[in-house]
């Protein structure tokens, strides 16, 4: 779809925007045990499996350009690393081709090494008829590919006109997420949600600007705002993985990458910058393409929980509500990178 045609839609998607975050949610919380902000940190040479073995010292930590100190720290690795795997497979934003393709590569994900798996693992399938979620995690990949088999995917039962489509399956995108993270709040651990899927449509351009009002601006910032903390206290970690291949998602591939700054205001607020690619990347996880070997993608995003680091700081103060803090975390060893969330929004020490 043209960058025109993407404004296009902007406005049925702004009109849409309330909807899909009208269930009921989880009010975020100010930072976890007061000002405290704790972060999942996975370090990678160029290329290769993360990398263990650092200690505290190796790290700093950059809030809004300024160094904070490390309160606790902790390397996780091997038995250790206590983490869920969610895996989602979008039918919304794939055809019924793609969708059969993508079920022989999760099965041959859930099949390898003899159907053990090295993570607990559960199992989500998004239609236009909602979101639904497999009860309980498994290690067991030959049952949980089972399950995937005896899965049927429902026709869609949403018929809309081309006008419209790309709108509609943004916000169901956008609610089937808030419908897996809201739940996860309150569960203790570490998660990673792999979404299978091209990406949701991307409904932002150079004419949005003129486009939408102060109140609609201030919507989506809350929007981003919500979503970004509740997947941060959640210790949810996105990873967006796209099945169609080199040479035919090109443009979004690169596209995306428009809207990775952290917003911190709503007058710099578009659609875009609640694209998936986005949020995976905004969590510390991956926008994986140009490779449609999905099985190896999945093992590619599961290989971090092998290692990884968890971080706390103080959160400096904050001077207003919703207030963006962009995060660095920088190695003392060269060749290697820290990957985790790149920012957060902090709330003042009293609220009303």
């Amino acid at each position: 779809m043209s960058i025109a045609a993407r404004s296009g839609l902007f406005l049925l998607f702004v009109l849409a925007t309330t909807h899909a975050f009208s269930a009921p949610q989880h009010s975020p919380r100010s930072q976890p045990g007061g000002n405290a902000i704790h972060l999942d940190v996975v370090v990678t040479p160029k290329s290769g499996p993360p990398v263990s073995g650092l200690g505290q010292q190796d790290f700093t930590v950059i809030d809004n350009q300024l160094p904070q100190t490390i309160t606790s720290f902790r390397a996780v690795s091997g038995s250790d690393a206590h983490v869920e795997i969610l895996l989602v497979l979008d039918a919304v934003n794939m055809d019924f081709q793609r969708v059969a393709f993508v079920r022989e590569q999760i099965d041959k994900f859930l099949r390898a090494d003899g159907g053990h798996l090295a993570r607990p693992t559960s199992l989500a399938f998004f239609t236009d008829k909602g979101v639904q979620i497999q009860q309980g995690v498994s290690t067991d990949g030959n049952a949980l590919s089972a399950a995937v088999n005896q899965y049927m995917i429902g026709l869609r039962d949403v018929r809309r006109s081309s006008m419209y489509e790309g709108s509609d399956r943004f916000n169901l995108s956008l609610q089937a997420l808030g419908e897996l993270v809201g739940p996860e709040a309150g569960r203790p651990g570490r998660k990673f949600i792999l979404w299978i899927s091209p990406g949701w449509p991307l409904l932002s351009g150079p004419a949005t600007a003129s486009m939408i009002d102060e109140k609609q601006q201030q919507q989506i910032f809350s929007d981003i705002v919500r979503l970004s903390t509740q997947l941060r206290e959640a210790r949810i970690t996105l990873y967006s993985i796209d099945p169609l291949g080199a040479g035919e998602s090109e443009l979004r591939a690169s596209y995306y990458k428009d809207f990775l700054k952290g917003v911190r205001e709503p007058s710099q607020v578009q659609p875009g910058n609640l694209a998936l690619e986005v949020l995976a990347t905004q969590t510390g996880g991956l926008a994986l393409n140009y490779n449609n070997d999905v099985s190896a993608l999945l093992r590619e995003c599961v290989a971090d929980a092998q290692a990884y680091y968890e971080l706390t700081f103080d959160a400096p103060p904050a001077d207003k509500p919703d207030e963006y803090h962009q995060l660095e975390v920088k190695l003392a060893k060269p060749g290697l990178t820290a990957r985790t969330r790149q920012g957060y929004y902090a709330q003042p020490a009293f609220r009303h």
